[in-house]
């Protein structure tokens, strides 16, 4: 490995190449020969050595300008150089490692200390260049051990939010279901009971047509004939309202259901509904801003094999971070401000190819190109210390890239507002 190591010796006295070439190569190594620094630049550009020995005083480009020039070099910076030269003053061998030699000989040498040097520096080589190979080896693995601890992370993160959150949205819905099921069955009977008093009164009224005066005078302080009417729909509206919690109760549980081990088919329409209905209460008008716009214009997506559960996720993250930039930006705006640019979040859905797209944008104070670059990395945020964790947009990046093989992208400015897109393949 060693012993068998390549060697260039630049020396413009041919004898001396002969005697130091002899020497070495007996002792085992591969030993080229070059008489000036021109010849050896090009040797080395063919066949890089393990260690160069090079002559001070030469013709041309002496030694010491030759060893400037190789460490200038990146690719042949780390070849070790030792000087070989008759000149054994101080100063020649203080500049001689200033520019960068490892090693400085003086002529007349004695074969077994050029041996021995050689060797030396061959070794330290050899052993620099296993250490730095190492060091990245290990780098690379402690890398690696580092990215798989945050994709942890960001799973154990995911799973306990979404864990908490859904059970605290499952518990809300069953506790409205057990009330609001009641008061459906109750209305139902009310209608009918009430529908069976009516028509008793109206048969009443059909036998009896000439009332007392005192009946008569209760039945228009009582406006009786608009009872009549407007109970009925006074109860179909209450129907209606319990229809509608009904509907609210079904979309908490579309948000909250567990994934199963496998994707299964599911309508991301539905997903994107119950987020916004959990965030409805904070997209109503504060004492800040007024109420914040949601236009919905989706197309006619298919339904798509994911885990549902998660992209729910996906798309409260984002939709909650666009709130969040609209209250930050209330406590800078005027209620004239709002008024003359409105604060409005779209969202719309499309098919093209073999994928869905989602896109989800708002008309906000968008961000700079150093803020975007950092968006999906793990702990990053533009947040106010205690206000955000800096895992929103990681998870929801592997949530959408790892989980479901798909894409986010974001489109952002000054000024300009941000739009995420989220692509996701219709199949596997």
């Amino acid at each position: 490995m060693i012993n068998n190591g390549r060697i260039l010796v630049i020396d413009d006295t041919p004898a001396n190449l002969e005697v130091v070439g002899e020497t070495l190569t007996e002792a085992g190594y591969i030993v080229a020969t070059v008489i000036d620094s021109e010849r050896a630049f090009k040797r080395i550009q063919t066949h890089p050595p393990d260690l160069i020995l090079l002559d001070v005083q030469m013709p041309g480009m002496n030694g010491f300008e030759a060893c400037k020039e190789l460490k200038s070099d990146p690719a042949t910076a780390n070849i070790p150089v030792i000087f070989m030269t008759a000149l054994a003053d101080t100063d020649s061998k203080v500049k001689g490692f200033a520019l960068g030699a490892v090693d400085y000989i003086t002529k007349p040498f004695q074969a077994d200390e050029l041996l021995a040097r050689v060797k030396t520096h061959l070794q330290l080589s050899y052993l620099t260049k296993h250490l730095d190979q190492r060091v990245g080896e290990r780098t690379a693995e402690l890398q690696a051990a580092l990215d798989q601890l945050y994709q942890s992370q960001l799973q154990l993160v995911q799973h306990e939010k979404m864990a908490s959150l859904g059970n605290l949205v499952a518990g809300v819905a069953h506790e409205i279901n057990n009330p609001i099921g009641f008061l459906s069955g109750s209305i139902h009977n009310a209608k009918d009971y009430v529908q069976d008093l009516l028509s008793h009164l109206a048969l009443y009224q059909q036998h009896y047509p000439d009332a007392p005066s005192p009946v008569q005078d209760h039945a228009e302080e009582i406006d009786l004939e608009f009872l009549r009417h407007d109970l009925i729909k006074l109860l179909d509206s209450m129907t209606g309202a319990t229809e509608r919690i009904k509907s609210i109760s079904t979309s908490l549980r579309t948000f909250s259901r567990a994934d199963t081990e496998h994707k299964v088919s599911a309508d991301l329409h539905e997903g994107i509904d119950s987020a916004l209905l959990i965030l409805k209460y904070r997209l109503k008008a504060n004492e800040h801003r007024p109420a914040i716009q949601v236009i919905q214009d989706y197309g006619d997506l298919p339904l798509v094999d994911c885990l549902s559960g998660q992209l729910n996720q996906v798309f409260m993250n984002i939709l909650a971070n666009a709130i969040d930039m609209f209250d930050e930006m209330a406590q800078t705006q005027t209620l004239v401000d709002f008024q003359a640019h409105p604060q409005v979040i779209k969202i719309w859905t499309a098919v093209d190819l073999n994928q869905v797209r989602i896109h989800i944008r708002d008309n906000g104070k968008g961000m700079v190109e150093e803020v975007k670059a950092k968006i999906f990395d793990h702990l990053f945020t533009t947040k106010g210390v205690g206000k955000g964790t800096g895992l929103g947009l990681a998870i929801a990046r592997q949530i959408v890239v790892e989980r479901h093989g798909g894409e986010i992208e974001i489109t952002s400015a000054p000024g300009q507002g941000t739009e995420f897109v989220i692509k996701l393949p219709m199949q596997d």
